[in-house]
């Protein structure tokens, strides 16, 4: 009905080359913050500078800007991204709404971690937090409520799940530092020490998560066995 002849080849739908463009912009962006994010964690925030960026990503300072505001605001998504790199929110949040033991739902998420530490090769990401962490710029706040605080809840409930201790609970709250300082520590230990120094953290990612579940849930219970007595 209503259909009718023309000798002119069929038009594109009007909405394909906005998707298209998106796409292209997309792929654009997340060139510029991988590049950025090699840069960064090479240089740190103080010493990389946009024509270097920009230089290594064949792209002008106008196409940073468009996409990110300013170098600040590139440096900020880099951090986002450095840090979703090492723990990805949405599969965190996966494991936590999963039904299961939350110790099993802890192992999956210090899991992601090792194996980013013992992997064959490193990922710019741990470099720039582990850079963030150390020396703090003006830009810290975005990573910690953007990034950090996010993933923290989540493994807040995870914990809280095994200690039987409510979230805003403070020995829990400390627990949960307690369990994050080693995984920062294997973060910022030098690859060198990790393999010519203490082989076994590196040759061994299964043994290496077994044992560090084993001094985590040893802590976690008697955490809870304190608060709870």
């Amino acid at each position: 009905m209503f259909a009718m002849t023309s000798s002119r080849a069929p038009t594109k739908p009007a909405t394909a080359p906005g998707r298209a463009a998106r796409s292209d912009g997309d792929a654009t962006r997340q060139h510029i913050l991988d590049i950025a994010g090699l840069v960064f964690a090479e240089r740190g925030y103080a010493d990389a500078t946009s024509k270097e960026i920009c230089a290594r990503a064949e792209v002008n300072m106008a196409s940073v800007n468009y996409h990110f505001g300013s170098r600040g605001g590139l440096y900020e998504a880099v951090l986002v991204e450095a840090h979703h790199h090492l723990l990805q929110p949405e599969a965190m949040l996966a494991i936590a709404q999963a039904q299961g033991d939350p110790r099993d739902k802890l192992r999956a998420v210090l899991g992601r971690i090792v194996e980013h530490v013992t992997g064959p090769r490193a990922h710019w990401g741990s470099r720039v937090v582990v850079r963030e962490l150390l020396s703090p710029t003006e830009h810290a706040p975005v990573l910690v409520h953007q990034a950090i605080a996010p993933k923290a809840k989540i493994l807040l409930g995870i914990a809280s799940d095994i200690l039987g201790l409510p979230m805003t609970h403070p020995g829990l709250q400390r627990a949960l530092f307690f369990m994050m300082s080693p995984c920062l520590a294997m973060l910022m230990l030098p690859r060198e020490v990790r393999t010519g120094v203490l082989p076994a953290i590196a040759t061994d990612a299964e043994a290496l998560l077994d044992d560090l579940l084993t001094y985590v849930l040893a802590g976690f219970e008697a955490i809870a066995r304190r608060y709870r007595d």
